[in-house]
């Protein structure tokens, strides 16, 4: 993993653990993890990835995204 890469993932986790007020799930399905905002994905914000950490940063880029969509981070972990 890039050093960059590493920096965003560790922002990102930062900003949302400090969001205490905001519900944030992170749910486990199949092979993939979500990280959650909102009753579920129907009306809320997610970030899905092969890792808690890799959902985190695809949570954050939904929540900056002009649409606020569901963001899959595909990375490969090794």
């Amino acid at each position: 993993m890039s050093e960059q890469l590493e920096a965003n993932i560790s922002g990102a986790a930062w900003r949302v653990g400090q969001a205490a007020e905001v519900c944030f799930q992170e749910i486990k399905d199949g092979d993939m993890w979500c990280a959650l905002h909102g009753e579920n994905l129907q009306v809320g914000i997610a970030g899905f990835g092969p890792t808690p950490a890799h959902a985190l940063h695809a949570f954050e880029t939904a929540m900056c995204s002009e649409n606020g969509s569901h963001v899959i981070e595909r990375k490969t972990v090794k």
